[in-house]
């Protein structure tokens, strides 16, 4: 079998509600989710899916070869970028061509892809996350409310830019996550890079005295500031998440030699490979790996597999318009199914049909930096 070619399809998430962080908004609620198919002399396809707009540079790495290969052709992609490096979108596509090979893999040897990677149990814990920054406090308690009914204890709050209103929205949260099941839910309160590391502990403490306990702080700090998230850790009372952004394991290795760290995480559209390497980096520093969710939960599989898997992100509950996905969001997780490969169907048909300009990177969008974002000076409340 050979790898022969690529085709690409780009369909939309319709969230129902705004989304985005402290960096910006997505009002309309629609995104696109591009899809990336993978083709072969044989017919069989693989799927993958997220942003991958510099695939033309690493595409010819793999073109001709047996996609059952998939590491080895992993670290090929790495080295054909070798001297303009594997930063940024480069590495988008790296990560969705990686999961399109093990989407290829799985479905030759006919079985789930959480059983090529090793796991043993299909089900993965999770936890809500809405992308709720722009979402009104009156429309917090029905968005979650849905979750908590399919027994999800732990949420992720977006935050940031008003330390007192986020702490009304983090009771909110407990309120509705606080049942039969738990009397104390896990609250996992994200900034998006948003303070400065003294920003973070005066923050941090005042929202201690609201007693509220959080489970972890994410991303208090840039994600290369080694000294500055172990300042965090040290003084802010919280543990640290923080690696979503982070492109290659080798980015990993100056936070962790700082202990800055006390849980690893990785974005899901860097691939398969990706997250299978820095979750077992992060098993031999002893540390919990939790992956942060795209559409359709493409790393699940592996979360399933990895030892030291904590919980992973899930973003919707439901999939983008035309995928199908063999899975479903129960107990508080994911159950994976039984079907070949990543478990994604692609309705071409449909998507060509409600075909839609639903852009993701917009200027007033979360994946653009304000200039002023970290610089304000630290007050103790």
């Amino acid at each position: 079998m050979k790898i022969t070619g690529y085709r690409e399809l780009t369909t939309i998430q319709d969230w129902g509600h705004a989304i985005g962080d402290v960096n910006g908004s997505i009002e309309s609620g629609i995104t696109d989710v591009p899809i990336l198919i993978l083709e072969t002399d044989e017919g069989i396809e693989g799927i993958g899916l997220g942003p991958h707009d510099g695939i033309e540079q690493v595409f010819p790495a793999i073109e001709g070869e047996d996609p059952r290969a998939v590491m080895a052709l992993y670290d090929r992609m790495l080295g054909q970028v070798f001297k303009t490096g594997h930063q940024g979108w480069v590495f988008g596509a790296i990560g969705v061509l990686d999961m399109a090979l093990w989407d290829l893999k799985a479905k030759l040897a006919d079985e789930p892809a959480w059983r090529t990677v090793g796991a043993r149990d299909r089900f993965v814990p999770g936890y809500s996350s809405c992308l709720d920054g722009p979402v009104p406090d009156d429309d917090l308690a029905p968005m979650w409310q849905e979750w908590a009914d399919r027994g999800f204890t732990a949420v992720k709050v977006k935050g940031g830019a008003d330390v007192d209103h986020d702490i009304a929205r983090i009771k909110i949260a407990q309120d509705v996550f606080s049942g039969s099941k738990t009397s104390h839910p896990s609250i996992f309160y994200d900034v998006n890079e948003s303070w400065s590391p003294a920003h973070a502990v005066s923050h941090l403490r005042h929202i201690a005295d609201a007693g509220i306990n959080l489970t972890w702080i994410e991303e208090p700090a840039r994600r290369w500031d080694a000294n500055g998230l172990r300042f965090v850790r040290d003084h802010g009372g919280v543990a640290v998440a923080s690696g979503e952004n982070l492109t290659g394991i080798e980015q990993f290795m100056p936070l962790l030699t700082a202990g800055a760290l006390d849980v690893v995480q990785t974005g899901s559209c860097w691939g398969i490979t990706h997250a299978l390497r820095t979750g077992l980096l992060a098993f031999s520093h002893n540390l919990p790996y939790s992956p942060v969710g795209y559409n359709a939960n493409p790393v699940a599989c592996v979360a399933a597999a990895l030892p030291n898997h904590m919980t992973t992100e899930i973003q919707s509950l439901t999939a983008p318009l035309g995928i199908s996905v063999d899975q479903s969001l129960e107990s508080g997780g994911i159950v994976l199914g039984d079907s070949a490969g990543l478990g994604f169907t692609i309705d071409e048909k449909a998507i060509e049909e409600h075909r839609q300009a639903a852009p993701w990177r917009t200027q007033a969008g979360p994946h653009v930096r304000p200039a002023s974002t970290g610089f304000a000076l630290p007050t103790e409340k």
